[in-house]
Parts: structure tokens; C-alpha cells; sequence
């Protein structure tokens, strides 16, 4: 399934406040988290990582892998747990919103 335009940042945000994680990681958490139904292009992801780390809401500190090799790790910042529950919140009214309009009919119009 693809995701939606304008959820990338969204479903890393969300990845990254579980704990930290380098680039494949967050590949593999946005899978788990979502029941093997989204799977991110690394080709999206790691832009989208620069582009996040660049605005400052996460952070990214080299470290050993599970593997033994360097890899980037990210960590939400204050200003990601922010965003985070902003668009969290945003996304739940909207889906709010759109679940009602599809379970109105007829007879409510």
C-alpha cells in the first residue's frame, strides 16, 4: 500500500519517538508499526530524514549497529515530540472527518 501524500514525516516522526533508530530501522519500524501494510522506498526515506534533521525536529549521532557497523542514529527532538502530537492530531480529526462523511446515508442527507 502506498501512503499518503504528506505522511512520510509523519510515520518517521512516529518511528523515531519509540526509540532511536538508523535509516533501515526506521524502514523496518514504519512496516511493524503499521501491520506490513506500508513499505517504504528507501529512495523516499532517507531525503525525507535529511529534510527533518535539517528543520530540527530530530537528531541523528553516529553509533554501532546491531551489526557492529556505524550507522546514524535519530532521536526526536523537543520540537519533533511537537510536531509530532500536532500532526497526530490533525491526522485523527481529518480521519475523523472523512470516516463520518463516508458512513453518513441517504436517509441523513
Amino acid at each position: 500500500m502506498q501512503i499518503l501524500p504528506g505522511t512520510l514525516d509523519l510515520l518517521i516522526l512516529k518511528a523515531v519517538s519509540l526509540k532511536p533508530l538508523h535509516g533501515y530501522g526506521v524502514l523496518l519500524r514504519i512496516k511493524q508499526i503499521s501491520g506490513e501494510a506500508l513499505d517504504i522506498p528507501q529512495g523516499s526515506l532517507y531525503p525525507a530524514l535529511y529534510r527533518l534533521e535539517h528543520q530540527e525536529l530530530i537528531t541523528a549521532e553516529w553509533a554501532p549497529s546491531d551489526n557492529n557497523r556505524r550507522a546514524k542514529f535519530y532521536t526526536l527532538t523537543a520540537a519533533g515530540r511537537r510536531r509530532l502530537k500536532e500532526e497526530t492530531a490533525g491526522w485523527n480529526r481529518m480521519s475523523a472527518a472523512i470516516e463520518a462523511a463516508l458512513r453518513t446515508t441517504p436517509e441523513e442527507v
